[in-house]
């Protein structure tokens, strides 16, 4: 397949990579952003000239539930505002895919509209799930979209130990939008995003 020499292999280094983000000491991370029931946090990328990004928030629903609706699948166009259109290229197993998608043009358009290309897998991590991806370097290019490029990130949901309908959503983000944009007009979208990302989600969990 093309860019990808061993699903298995690549699957279980970039949990590894995830696991190894979710453990980082919280004083090396600074506040981005802060709304009521989610925290965005920073701290310079070692992946690229950019910020990772760590967004935490409660959801009230269960596990499975918060994890069916941001891995690839039918759930995700149906909320996700900044989603634009999603194919599954390649199915390696029922938790294992490459995923082709585009993105909405955000910041009153300064950020143009921009495709992705990702390996995802989804798998269980303590008491819930965790669902990572990395952006592939697929030679099939769009002329009509930038080509971004999402260095490993992904989202632990573990159930809440007082209240277990309700899950504790963490997420690891840094993306390179790629193209001509300020890096700090893509710190703001990112962080806003985020908390949108939040709201979106449970809203569609409200309805589902």
């Amino acid at each position: 397949m093309e860019g990808l020499p061993d699903a298995a292999d690549f699957a279980t280094r970039l949990k590894n990579t995830l696991i190894q983000y979710h453990s980082i000491e919280d004083d090396k991370w600074r506040v981005a952003k802060k709304m009521k029931d989610v925290t965005i946090w920073r701290k310079p990328s070692e992946e690229f000239n950019g910020y990772l990004f760590k967004a935490q928030g409660v959801i009230d629903d269960i596990v499975n539930s918060v994890i069916d609706h941001i891995r690839p699948g039918p759930c995700r166009l149906d909320w996700d505002s900044l989603m634009t259109s999603m194919d599954i290229l390649e199915h390696f197993e029922e938790n294992c895919c490459v995923m082709r998608y585009t993105t909405a043009g955000q910041l009153w358009n300064i950020i143009s509209p921009r495709e992705f290309v990702d390996f995802s897998y989804t798998v269980g991590y303590e008491e819930g799930l965790l669902s990572c991806g990395v952006s592939l370097d697929w030679s099939e290019k769009r002329p009509e979209f930038i080509r971004g490029y999402n260095h490993p990130c992904g989202w632990f949901c573990v159930p809440l130990k007082d209240n277990p309908h309700q899950s504790l959503l963490t997420g690891y983000i840094q993306t390179d939008l790629r193209g001509m944009i300020p890096q700090s007009a893509v710190n703001t979208a990112m962080a806003s995003t985020l908390i949108n990302f939040y709201g979106d989600l449970q809203k569609a969990l409200q309805k589902a």
